[in-house]
């Protein structure tokens, strides 16, 4: 297989990224249309410490995943870094990108100093639990969520 590249998403790869969404079970019937997630793309560059990642093999958008680096006023000003939405083309999976997508998030937040890194999965992803589980990531607590 090819070397698995990695860089921060630009809009022209948003038409690759929702189609990794809907096939990895990321989005529901609220996925955004392609003008509405242009729309959002804008407002995250206002955002100093937020990425969306997506991984290449051969030029060809392979998996995405979005990374957080938080400021803390706890833990005396430390970073944590929060992985969301992780994806992998369901034809490329099993192929170890899952596996090097957390790597770079993890080298990320290494690099910006980071304590901690995180995520959270649906219940329902037992296979996802299976990966993370495999890749050295704890269970740890509880994710609380209420509808607004």
């Amino acid at each position: 297989m090819s070397e698995i590249l990695f860089r921060k998403a630009n809009e022209g790869d948003l038409p690759a990224i929702l189609r990794l969404y809907a096939g990895g079970g990321i989005t529901d019937d609220e996925s955004f249309t392609l003008d509405e997630a242009r729309q959002h793309f804008q407002l995250f560059k206002s955002y100093p410490s937020f990425r969306i990642f997506v991984a290449l093999i051969d030029d060809v958008i392979v998996g995405t995943y979005e990374l957080l680096i938080m400021d803390n006023l706890a833990k005396r000003g430390k970073k944590s870094g929060v992985v969301e939405d992780v994806a992998v083309d369901p034809a490329y999976q099993g192929r170890g990108i899952g596996r090097a997508m957390m790597e770079h998030a993890r080298d990320e937040c290494r690099k910006a100093g980071c304590y901690k890194f995180t995520l959270s999965s649906n219940l329902k992803r037992e296979a996802a639990h299976r990966f993370y589980d495999a890749l050295g990531f704890e269970r740890h607590g509880y994710s609380f969520l209420t509808k607004l």
